[in-house]
Formats: structure tokens, sequence, C-alpha cells
């Protein structure tokens, strides 16, 4: 088996197509905060899972995306909506997965770099997440929900029994 790699991509911010402007995007990191923990007849530690932590979406666009910066500052945590489209192929095969990754956020940080004629624009953004999806060929894998106490991870959502115990479900 050969590796499948990015062939190419779109990213959209509120819907609006940033094609031939986004020019890199560093996809949100799944990490899960870890708590070391050892206890009387442990030979040895374990990690205990306390949930996710934050993720972020940065990007790097060519120029100067205005209709980011008239959104920074927003009041709630999921302000707005960006959607990365990635066309994924197969080195073995040559069969291409569309890769969507839906977030919502705000942006924390508006880069617009150094002013300097003759060089190009660059802006980067730090956008905080409160909510991801990663969709593979129309199929959800990941759905994280930080505001409605929702984690699904392949069709098993892993927070419904703590909704159910608190009176949320």
């Amino acid at each position: 088996m050969l590796p499948t790699n990015l062939k190419n991509f779109n990213l959209y911010n509120d819907g609006e197509s940033l094609f031939g402007v986004a020019e890199e995007v560093v996809l949100p990191k799944l990490s899960r905060q870890m708590e070391e923990y050892q206890a009387a007849g442990m030979p040895g530690p374990i990690d205990i899972d306390m949930g996710n932590e934050k993720m972020v979406l940065e990007w790097t666009s060519a120029g100067l995306v205005f209709s980011a910066i008239k959104q920074y500052g927003a009041k709630k945590p999921d302000a707005l909506m960006l959607r990365f489209s990635g066309a994924y192929q197969r080195e073995d095969t040559g069969d291409t997965h569309a890769v969507e990754i839906v977030v919502r956020g705000r942006h924390k940080e508006i880069d617009m770099g150094t002013a300097k004629v003759k060089d190009p624009t660059k802006t980067k953004i730090t956008t905080t997440l409160a909510y991801y999806k990663l969709i593979v060929d129309g199929e959800v894998l990941i759905e994280y929900d930080a505001l409605a106490m929702i984690f699904v991870v392949n069709g098993t959502d892993l927070l419904e029994d703590q909704r159910k115990a608190i009176g949320l479900a």
C-alpha cells in the first residue's frame, strides 16, 4: 500500500471561496488531555483521559482577506465557519478521496505580516475552535461540539451517557 496524499484543496470562510487565495492550512490537531495516575498496588502509571484539548486551525492566504478581518473580535466562540475541502489521492490505486473538515470558531490572531514593496503580501490567521467535523467520502468520522457536549467518533457519541447522567439528554 502506498500513501494517500493531498493533491489539491480549497478553503471557505463563512461560505466565501478562497480559491486562488488560500495558500496553506494547518489542520486542527486531534489531541486528548491525559493526566498521569498511579495508585496503591499499581506497578506503574497510566494515563487518565480528561477530554479533548483545545483545537486550532491556522491558515495562510495571499494578500489581505478583508472578510476575515471584519470577523475579528467576534463575540461568540462559534461565530464563524471555515470549511476545508481536500482531494487526497492514493498513490497505488489513483483513487481520490474527498476529505472535508468543517469548523466553527473565532479568529484569535490575524497577522498581516511585513509590508514591503514588491514582496507578496501574506496574511496568517489563527482560529480557535468550538466545533469540528471530519468527513471522508461523505462519511462523518469525527464530530466534536464543545458547546453542545457532543463527541462522536465513527458513529458513536462518546458523551451520550454523560449528558444523560447530568440531565441534558
